[in-house]
């Protein structure tokens, strides 16, 4: 199937072939349809897997048969829980639409609102916003919605985790009650369910991968270590595959900026990415990694929520997320849109039940790859039934009793033979930095 059979208006279907797209993914094939026929869709779809042209394809074609947005109008609202989403799903629309006569903005905390509040006066076909802006400019009467065709809930199991709930509904309670509704999530969860029974009449649910599940295309390993050589084994790493692009994710911001500034230390091209950055800042950060500039880019989940970034070869959990969910969320910024992609969790012997539970919520034994010379003085255990000698490019990783005994006695990163034998931990083959 390719995008004419889709009905798609000549314009968009030039728009959507210059980004050199030629077939729709599973969850545009299911839900473009939907959506020109304007019923209420209820999407389950995990990320990369094109989930935004899904909704801003038959949006435009939609808006496009009508004139442009009178002043201070909004045709269609797409709320998202983050400005890097926000900026990201706005960017899909200009460029989706660039042969059509539509306008669209953006808004969002962290910049100066009198441009967005200029915007808003002339007219806008397609609002982009995260809830805390739209609400101080609706307060402020910078916005009508009484013109308001379609709402987008993007992301929606975010919104809900980062307690956006109270703001959704202040929002909502403005909209007209006879309007198109549309709700992306990465899961099926009750609380979404019950958010679609409050806002969609009689929805479509569409699902087009098993709730909680993590692509085939990403390989993912954990490497055991002790907790205070973590930033070791990760320029270790960095060295050794000389990955020329990875995005690494810390549990907390005090904790993004202490790894960046060790990163810098050792030579590397590093910024931190996270709440406390201006908008300006941030923007600065993950255009510079876009294009190489910098090497690596250090995330709390938050601030790299709505990344999109083409081919990601590598992500790194320096830190493993608290909620489960969330290591579903950071490994679907690689292996995305068919690209392949590997993900590399830092296991200390306290982060052990957290692994557990995501291997648990991804139905998934995730391979431990024990590196030699950072072996920790209390190694975490297998998971039952789990393959520890993980193949990884043809290449096995093994580990002995041998290694682990001699690691209690040395923590350098390299080793002498003992008895005139040694069986050494073999890394995996560098990955190529355009995988």
């Amino acid at each position: 199937m390719n995008f004419d059979t889709l009905g798609l208006l000549p314009d968009l279907a030039k728009a959507v072939n210059d980004r050199g797209y030629t077939e729709p993914t599973p969850i545009q094939i299911k839900s473009i349809p939907l959506v020109l026929d304007g019923q209420d869709v209820l999407a389950a779809a995990q990320t990369g897997t094109g989930k935004t042209a899904a909704f801003v394809l038959p949006i435009l074609q939609r808006l496009a048969f009508v004139g442009l947005a009178k002043a201070g109008q909004v045709r269609t609202l797409v709320l998202t829980p983050t400005r890097e989403l926000a900026a990201q799903v706005h960017a899909s629309v200009e460029a989706y639409g660039q042969y059509l006569d539509l306008r669209s903005a953006v808004v969002f905390g962290g910049v100066k609102a009198e441009p967005q509040i200029a915007a808003l006066a002339r007219g806008v076909d397609t609002l982009v916003a995260t809830p805390g802006r739209l609400l101080d400019l609706a307060q402020q009467g910078a916005v009508d919605f009484s013109a308001l065709e379609v709402l987008v809930l993007d992301e929606a199991d975010r919104m809900l985790d980062m307690g956006f709930i109270h703001d959704i509904r202040r929002i909502v309670d403005q909209l007209p009650e006879n309007r198109q509704t549309l709700m992306f999530s990465a899961t099926f969860s009750n609380e979404i369910r019950a958010l679609a029974a409050q806002y969609l009449i009689d929805p479509v649910s569409v699902e087009v991968a098993a709730a909680n599940s993590t692509t085939e295309l990403v390989q993912q390993m954990a490497y055991p270590v002790d907790r205070d050589r973590k930033t070791d084994l990760l320029i270790h790493l960095l060295k050794y595959h000389q990955w020329s692009q990875v995005l690494i994710f810390c549990r907390t911001k005090h904790g993004a900026n202490r790894l960046t500034k060790k990163l810098l230390a050792a030579g590397f091209k590093a910024a931190p990415i996270h709440g406390n950055k201006s908008q300006n800042a941030r923007q600065r950060a993950l255009d510079e990694f876009k294009t190489g500039k910098l090497q690596l880019l250090v995330a709390t989940d938050i601030a790299a929520r709505g990344l999109d970034i083409n081919q990601l070869p590598e992500v790194v959990n320096f830190d493993l997320p608290c909620v489960p969910q969330d290591y579903v969320h950071r490994i679907g910024r690689t292996g995305r849109a068919g690209a392949t992609g590997r993900s590399h969790s830092l296991l200390a012997s306290e982060d052990l039940p957290l692994l557990q539970g995501i291997e648990r919520l991804i139905q998934k034994a995730i391979p431990r790859v024990q590196v030699s010379g950072f072996e920790p003085s209390d190694t975490p255990p297998s998971p039952p039934g789990a393959d520890t000698t993980a193949r990884d490019s043809s290449e096995s990783l093994s580990e002995s009793r041998s290694t682990r005994d001699r690691s209690r006695r040395r923590r350098g990163g390299s080793e002498t033979p003992r008895s005139g034998h040694e069986t050494q931990v073999r890394l995996p083959k560098k990955a190529s930095s355009a995988a």
